[in-house]
């Protein structure tokens, strides 16, 4: 048998097999080269230079941290938030690339000076005494993830990018003409007399009939009607209800308490003066002084001269340095030493050590039970999302919310409850996971759909199991339970419609022919002179012209009327007095209205000028990249 499998191994027709049987395991073996041969891995190109995704996702999350920071801790981001924030991250990207690559086309290049002015004359970067702070440079760094070369890259991209985009800007001027008639525009000031009927000055109203309330509370079911209700059964999913099923063990408390020790103790930190120059020669010098004894104003005095700078950055732990070959230098220093000259982006340094302050670490249990919940955390967060999945597969199997509860060792809870959190009876509602998930959970209630079956919705850095079984649209209230509210809002109308009456009276008296004060104080009124008043209603003083009234005011010729309704009541005017600006004498307007007119003019241009390069630098985008920037 053997004999014969040798001799049809030797035919032909065996070595064609065999080099197919090669070539099929060949193309299984690399199956994903040959499956995305000619596919484009890039987020987006641009004149062909790639922006790739490890860019655009760092881009995009720097932005939501950004946003999140302004939004605050209760602002949870949804997709359509995270699909916003990438286009628009891979947009600035975009513009960004195209203007650097026009930049390079017409050989414009930064110097190692202007990169180093430029950085320290950046507000956020300097100290109280106004100089340039390295440690609040570092700082910047460590929160936006970004090592020292990677800001001078943005600060070089960047001044190139100023030095195309200012030469367009820099053509704007605002006309002579434009300016001068957006001021006498802005300037314009209108005084005028005012009748005021307010709400609270207006007479007595007879007491409503029952049948005029039954009718206003049926006209009026907005004001008198219950809100919509949900009923929902919920079960909370997070990694603090995982806590009690995870383990953790001493091996693992060995391996991790080193992390801990660092992250828990109190590190070394030293005091450092650092001086910062531009050449090397200044640096030895300046070195040789300070190990001579010379003191820190005396190194400023010095390194100042120099066109650098001298200062005390404080007490800092290695961790807070990012430069490390700095840092190595610092640590390996004894108490009153100085560093050779060391050469950054930007400049030479030399640090002197004043003081030791010796790390403290915590007793060694205390750092146990420490690492031992912080490993149990990290278990129980890793664990929540494949109890998520089973979760998930549990309700599609058609599992209710309180069947899944008891199979998982949640709390199941089933409620009636308004967008506001409070159930039928007007009472506030307890939900799972706490006030910090509450706005959360009460967003995914009422955006799931009645009647739509179980789900599970993340909320509050949690899983939410969840089912709507039925929604109570809102209904009007029986008028029985809200006559009093009835009766209050009925009086309220009454009285406002006697005042819009008397100010319509007037207003078509006064339009008639008739004396304006006349006809005010037959209509139960006093006319006040009240002005002068710009057109701004943000610049409108108190007790002056009622904002409402201004848009009317500077629409109408002197001596002609207009009515308005006012935050608390009405008011009709008559045009007294028109005063023009001062344009001559005004210089300091002048000069704010130039500027803000080429400020706009300069944007303008600005975007017309971004969109010319971006239609000219060929842009492509890669949807299906696109949306893994905006995954989360």
């Amino acid at each position: 048998m053997i004999t014969a499998f040798r001799r049809l191994a030797g035919t032909w027709f065996a070595k064609g097999l065999f080099v197919l049987l090669v070539l099929s395991f060949a193309i299984w073996g690399i199956e994903d080269v040959i499956r995305n041969f000619g596919r484009d891995n890039a987020v987006a190109r641009v004149g062909g230079e790639p922006i790739e995704l490890t860019e655009a996702q760092n881009a995009a999350r720097r932005e939501t941290q950004r946003l999140q920071r302004q939004l605050g801790p209760r602002f949870e981001p949804n997709d359509q938030f995270r699909n916003a924030v990438a286009r628009q991250a891979v947009d600035s990207l975009i513009a960004a690339r195209a203007q650097s690559q026009e930049a390079r086309r017409l050989g414009v290049a930064v110097s190692t000076e202007a990169v180093r002015a430029y950085t320290f004359a950046i507000p956020s970067f300097q100290g109280a005494d106004g100089r340039f702070n390295p440690l609040i440079l570092n700082q910047f760094l460590r929160q936006n993830d970004l090592t020292e070369a990677d800001f001078t890259r943005v600060v070089v991209a960047d001044l190139e990018r100023q030095q195309v985009v200012g030469a367009v800007r820099a053509g704007a001027r605002a006309p002579e003409t434009l300016t001068r008639q957006l001021l006498a525009y802005a300037g314009e000031r209108r005084v005028a007399e005012v009748a005021e009927f307010s709400l609270l000055s207006a007479p007595e109203v007879p007491d409503p009939t029952e049948a005029q309330l039954t009718r206003f509370h049926e006209n009026n079911p907005a004001q008198f009607s219950a809100p919509e209700y949900r009923e929902v059964a919920l079960a909370m999913l997070s990694a603090e209800t995982l806590l009690p099923r995870v383990t953790v063990t001493d091996a693992e408390i060995d391996a991790g308490l080193e992390a801990q020790r660092e992250r828990s103790g109190t590190p070394e930190r030293r005091t450092i003066e650092q001086a910062l120059v531009n050449s090397k020669e200044t640096a030895e010098a300046i070195r040789a002084a300070w190990a001579g004894g010379a003191d820190l104003a005396t190194i400023r005095t010095q390194a100042e001269a120099a066109g650098g700078t001298a200062l005390e950055m404080g007490q800092i732990s290695r961790g807070e340095m990012p430069v490390e070959t700095i840092a190595n230098a610092v640590f390996a220093l004894p108490q009153g030493g100085v560093t050779d000259p060391i050469q950054s982006p930007f400049g030479w340094h030399v640090m002197k050590v004043t003081a030791i302050q010796t790390a403290a670490e915590k007793p060694i249990e205390e750092l146990r039970a420490e690492t031992r919940q912080a490993l149990a955390q990290e278990k129980a967060a890793d664990l929540s999302f494949e109890e998520a999945n089973k979760l998930e597969d549990a309700l599609a199997g058609g599992a209710t919310v309180e069947e899944v509860a008891q199979r998982f060792g949640l709390t199941p809870l089933r409620v009636t409850i308004d967008r506001n959190g409070n159930g039928q009876d007007g009472q506030r509602v307890e939900l799972p996971g706490g006030p910090a998930a509450r706005a959360a959970v009460l967003e995914a209630i009422f955006a799931n759909p009645a009647g739509g079956g179980p789900r599970v919705a993340e909320a509050g850095g949690g899983f939410l199991a969840l089912d709507v079984p039925n929604a109570i649209p809102a209904t009007l209230r029986p008028f029985a339970s809200v006559e009093n509210e009835v009766r209050r809002a009925w009086m309220l109308d009454a009285r406002r419609r006697v005042q819009e009456e008397r100010a319509a009276a007037l207003l078509a008296a006064a339009q008639g022919g008739k004396d304006f004060a006349e006809a005010a104080r037959e209509a139960g009124a006093e006319p006040v002179r009240m002005g002068p008043s710009l057109r701004d209603p943000q610049q409108a003083t108190p007790g002056g012209i009622p904002r409402e009234l201004l848009p009317g005011l500077f629409a109408a010729k002197v001596g002609e009327v207009t009515m308005a309704q006012t935050s608390d009541g009405f008011a009709v005017a008559r045009l007294a007095e028109i005063i023009p600006a001062d344009v001559a004498a005004d210089a300091a307007g002048l000069a704010r209205v130039k500027t803000e007119v080429e400020q706009s003019m300069q944007d303008d241009l600005e975007a017309q000028f971004a969109a010319a390069l971006r239609a000219r630098a060929d842009v492509t985008i890669n949807q299906s990249m696109m949306d893994q920037v905006a995954a989360r």
